[in-house]
């Protein structure tokens, strides 16, 4: 995740969500050539013009090299299959794409997008079990290795259910404020500083004016 100096991942307006530096595109780019799969919420795919994929041949030329598919897996997350089907993502064919979905998503709307993706897994009645998805994208997709790129309510998901090995924070040199401004990690949060998720620094790297950090998660 890219983020502000004050912990902002998008603008008050939630429209801006992408201020990273050219360096920090291609370590983005680097981060997926290592990933069988990439994945981010409908809301992240809905507003921005992504396609999810690993970017220029030399990347994926990469990843046939550490025997990886020339191109990642796509996964797209949203409890109510509430996914803009002229979104970005559709218009390129390039690697399978699966929604991740609940019980609760309207048949119709379910229906709609399975004409536009290769699978819809239903994991869970109103919330998605991310455990049980996770397993499932290992199984019938063999996924082993999975990148995902927001946004907060996402990450704050995978946090709470104790699924996230490891996280590369960039620090922008920008302040955004705003009580709306998304932040990295949304969702219920924790009450008690007991029960914070504790983090091991393993590198710090600064590039221009930007601060890139990669945390193990402890």
């Amino acid at each position: 995740m890219a983020m502000t100096a004050d912990g902002k991942i998008t603008t008050a307006n939630r429209i801006v969500s992408s201020f990273g530096s050219r360096r920090d595109q291609i370590h983005l780019l680097e981060l997926r050539a290592q990933a069988d799969a990439v994945m981010v919420g409908a809301r992240t795919a809905d507003a921005n013009p992504i396609n999810l994929g690993p970017g220029p041949a030399r990347y994926r030329r990469g990843r046939l090299k550490h025997g990886l598919a020339e191109y990642n897996l796509r996964i797209l997350v949203s409890g109510s299959a509430s996914v803009d089907p002229a979104a970005e993502i559709f218009r390129h064919h390039f690697s399978p794409i699966v929604i991740l979905t609940t019980a609760r998503a309207p048949r119709s709307q379910v229906a709609r997008l399975k004409r536009r993706v290769d699978a819809v897994m239903v994991c869970g009645e109103r919330q998605i079990d991310f455990g049980t998805a996770l397993r499932r994208l290992r199984r019938e997709w063999g996924v082993k290795r999975l990148l995902c790129e927001g946004g907060g309510e996402l990450n704050g998901a995978l946090f709470r259910a104790g699924l996230v090995d490891e996280l590369h924070v960039t620090i922008c040199p920008r302040i955004f404020g705003g009580r709306q401004a998304a932040t990295m990690v949304e969702g219920e949060g924790v009450d008690r500083l007991g029960d914070a998720i504790r983090l091991e620094l393993e590198s710090a790297k600064r590039v221009g004016g930007e601060m890139y950090l990669v945390y193990r998660i402890l």
